[in-house]
């Protein structure tokens, strides 16, 4: 489809309002992150290291950060091997009831955070009578991270070939030989960027926390929140922010990547197959 130069132009203008509207907000947060004003006041009337100095000093700043790192590796690694077979269950076997358990499966990261956390909550203390901590937390998050593994490792099952899996099986190799020699390496890149955007969203996810985490636990989106409207905490804050915006943003960049990739290298193999 060919547009009109007008169009052309209205379209860039309409775009350009649309991501000034969404990362200007973001920008101020970074530059507040330097700023020398405690009530950052614009424009900045100088710029300062000392709240990110005040940031690393923060014993409750660290240990936020690792809790949060911690919670989101082990709830990726949760993910990784739940999405995987699930994904390999649904499209490689038929039986009775596969739709329904697909819909199942992507159902949590469509539904409202807050209700999957009151859910959680009432199953973790009511109904199995469990302390909540930070390994409730864990498995809260891999409720919805794991939809993230499976939609990457079900799109790259349908288009690879199953021909390979079944010379692997006619040659005598078991299940999980021909997983690990034929299956697994051209799921490699698929299982990175599923797992890359499994500890994105875990990382910064505020609502399911809040309703599964330990009176005694925090991380770095709850830190935030409890002080967000504390003055003296208030530069530093924006520091925090700015770090989480980092280290989400990088694994998402970087699963994007990955799976352009893998769509470029899929068709090399197509047009390879058709020459």
């Amino acid at each position: 489809m060919r547009l009109s130069r007008s169009a052309k132009v209205l379209l860039g203008i309409v775009t350009t309002l649309v991501f000034l509207f969404i990362y200007t907000p973001l920008l101020l947060v970074v530059v507040n992150s330097f700023n020398a004003d405690r009530t950052f006041g614009w424009p900045p009337r100088g710029l300062t290291l000392e709240w990110w100095g005040r940031a690393l000093d923060s014993a409750g700043v660290r240990e936020a950060l690792v809790s949060s790192l911690w919670v989101a590796a082990a709830s990726t690694v949760i993910s990784l091997v739940l999405g995987t077979l699930l994904a390999l269950a649904l499209l490689r076997y038929k039986f009775f009831g596969r739709d329904v358990i697909s819909l199942l499966v992507i159902l949590p990261i469509a539904l409202p955070g807050i209700v999957t956390g009151i859910a959680l909550n009432n199953m973790f203390t009511t109904i199995l009578g469990v302390s909540l901590s930070l390994w409730t937390v864990v498995i809260a998050h891999a409720t919805f991270c794991m939809v993230t593994v499976f939609n990457n490792v079900i799109a790259r099952l349908r288009r690879m070939s199953g021909g390979l899996e079944e010379a692997s099986a006619d040659l005598g190799a078991g299940v999980f030989t021909t997983f690990r020699l034929v299956t697994f390496p051209q799921l490699r890149s698929a299982l990175l960027a599923g797992g890359l955007l499994a500890f994105a969203l875990s990382f910064d996810e505020i609502i399911v926390t809040t309703f599964t985490i330990g009176a005694g636990d925090t991380t770095l989106p709850i830190w935030i929140l409890q002080n967000l409207f504390r003055p003296n905490q208030a530069p530093v804050v924006n520091v925090v922010a700015v770090v989480l915006i980092v280290v989400s943003i990088v694994p998402i960049w970087l699963a994007q990547r990955l799976s352009e990739d893998s769509v470029g290298i899929g068709a090399t193999r197509v047009k390879a197959t058709k020459g």
